[in-house]
Order: structure tokens, then sequence, then C-alpha cells
């Protein structure tokens, strides 16, 4: 997900829950907040793992 990009995977993941509206679907809460942290991955220097430049 880091190489991706959270903005990205949530992106994706809010697509799928949209259209199937099942709960198993629903993003993770987790990735709603590292999205609104600005935690995105590697192109921020962050996400689930730090990266230095």
């Amino acid at each position: 997900a880091d190489l991706i990009g959270m903005d990205t995977i949530s992106y994706i993941a809010n697509a799928i829950y949209e259209e199937l509206k099942d709960p198993l679907y629903a993003p993770p809460i987790i990735l709603k907040k590292m999205v609104a942290a600005g935690w995105l991955g590697r192109k921020t220097g962050r996400g689930f793992y730090e990266y230095k430049k």
C-alpha cells in the first residue's frame, strides 16, 4: 500500500464499497485516518513505514 499510495488505495476501496454496499468491503478506518493525516506512503515519506529521503 505504501508503494501505491494510501490515497489511491482509499479511492479504490471506496469505489468497491459503493458498488457492492457490503460492510465486508467497507474501507478500514485506519486507512481513512492515515489519508487525513497525510501519511500517503512513499510519496510523502510516511505510511505504514517511515521513509528517509
